[in-house]
Formats: structure tokens, C-alpha cells, sequence
């Protein structure tokens, strides 16, 4: 998730990540598993599109996923990321979750009776443009029943930062387990005319050493407008978009709902 440069409180993952888990998924659980402002939307599109399965796409280790299903929704979890997947599925044990590793732009799966596509935190400003953005709505629409819907976050408006420009830091996301602290830093976000991209300094601490890598990520800049002129390129229908309040943590975002 992206954070906010005036960012005020202590960050921590909501669902602590287990011990002995992948670091892939130790850094997914700690920088994105805290933000929940998103969860009541996904719910109420939910509930909205009636009796039948949603898909989840980019569903990493299950933070929208799991919610979804332990309020009665039968969910595809749909990620890229076999290690990801592999954390979700531990913790779905007894719930109506299937989990699919595919990438975005080509999945392909038995059922075309989706009521419910979404695609949260993001994951339409990851694939490559305007090119990535139409093959992934193509198959969402091949995959929704007539009628569904596919909802998308986006952010349009992002709050940089350059703390090596003298800019305050936003506080790091920082869980313990054991005797290892795991904190991730937030330490510039930047924009040129196509994208976005976000720099944190992911750390690793124990017994008072300190390694540390970086860790880039890069969003496609994007609007309502062109989301939805592209959803129209593929057959999808616009209805109104929603919006999502900025937190204390973490920028504001739209979510563009298109019909099939």
C-alpha cells in the first residue's frame, strides 16, 4: 500500500506474520496486511452482486481473500506469487477459498460465473501500461457472469517524499518475531509522467546487526477516465465509482466499478 508522507502513528502488520514464514511473505504481511480503510467497499460490492463466487486478483496472502470468505463469500484468490499463495491457503483452512497461481493478464479458469471481480491495492497500475491494463480487463470480463462486475483501486493522487532530500520520514512498518525485527522504511515516493515509483528500505535486525536491501516499486499513473475508457476498448460497461478516504497511514484511492 502506499504510504503517506505525513504519516503520524506507529505501523504494524494487522495479522502479526508467523515465524518461519518466507520473507516474501514476512514483507507482504508487514507492508500491506495493516491497511483495512478498504475492507467495508469490498464487502458492500460483495453483497451487492449476489448469490455467486468472487475473484480476487492479486490476492497475496489473502488480506481481502480471507475477510470475504469468513463472511460466507465463495473466493478465487488469484496471485502470481506461488510463496504468497501458499501463506493464504494455510490460513483458509475451513473456508470457501480456492487459490490461483496466474498472472493477471492471461489467467484462465474453469468458471465464467464470477458475480464479483476485484483488484485491490493497486494491482492495475503493476502490469505494464495501458497494454497489460487491456489484457487483464479481457479476462476479467471473459471470467464474470452477465451482469458482473469488476471493481479496481486506483490512486491518482500520490503524496510524495524524499527523505533523502531532507524530507520527515514516515514511520517504518515494524513487526518482532523472535529474536529478528523486521522493519520497512518508506523513504521517497516519485513521479515522472508515466508512473510512480515508491522506495522503501526493507531491514532486517538481530542480536543488534542490521542488514538491509532496497525495495522499488513502480505504479503505471492512472485515472478514472482512462481506466474506464479502456474497460469500454473490451466490453465493459462503466457504473459510478467509488472513493476511498485517505487514512492516517496511507493516500486516498478511486475504485472504478465496470459492469459486464
Amino acid at each position: 500500500m502506499v504510504v503517506s508522507g505525513a504519516q503520524q502513528g506507529p505501523a504494524s502488520a494487522a495479522r502479526p506474520p508467523a515465524a518461519g514464514a518466507p520473507r516474501t511473505v514476512l514483507w507482504h504481511d508487514l507492508e500491506c496486511g495493516c491497511y483495512t480503510a478498504d475492507l467495508p467497499l469490498w464487502q458492500d460490492l460483495a453483497g451487492a452482486a449476489g448469490p455467486g463466487p468472487i475473484l480476487d486478483v492479486g490476492a497475496g496472502t489473502g488480506r481481502v481473500a480471507l475477510a470475504l470468505a469468513r463472511a460466507g463469500h465463495r473466493v478465487g484468490a488469484l496471485d502470481r506469487d506461488a510463496g504468497l499463495l501458499g501463506a493464504l491457503r494455510e490460513r483458509a483452512t475451513g473456508l470457501p477459498v480456492e487459490t490461483i497461481c496466474a498472472d493477471a493478464r492471461s489467467f484462465e479458469c474453469e468458471r465464467r460465473d464470477f458475480a464479483l471481480c476485484i483488484a485491490p491495492m493497486q494491482t492495475v497500475q503493476l502490469l505494464g501500461g495501458s497494454a497489460g491494463r487491456l489484457a487483464f480487463l479481457a479476462r476479467a470480463r471473459a471470467h464474470l457472469r452477465p451482469g458482473g462486475v469488476l471493481a479496481c483501486a486506483i490512486i491518482t493522487e500520490f503524496d510524495t517524499f524524499d527523505c533523502w532530500g531532507g524530507d520527515p520520514q514516515p514511520v517504518p512498518e515494524t513487526v518482532r518475531i523472535g529474536q529478528v525485527t523486521y522493519s520497512s522504511h518508506p523513504l521517497r515516493v516519485r513521479a515522472d509522467a508515466q508512473r510512480v515509483a515508491i522506495e522503501r528500505e526493507r531491514r532486517l535486525t538481530v542480536v543488534g546487526q542490521t542488514l538491509s536491501e532496497p525495495n522499488v516499486v513502480e505504479l503505471d499513473l492512472l485515472s478514472v477516465a482512462q481506466l474506464e475508457r479502456e474497460g469500454a476498448q473490451v466490453g465493459l460497461r462503466c457504473a459510478p465509482a467509488r472513493s476511498l478516504a485517505a487514512t492516517a497511514d496511507h493516500v486516498g484511492s478511486e475504485v472504478v466499478v465496470l459492469r459486464a
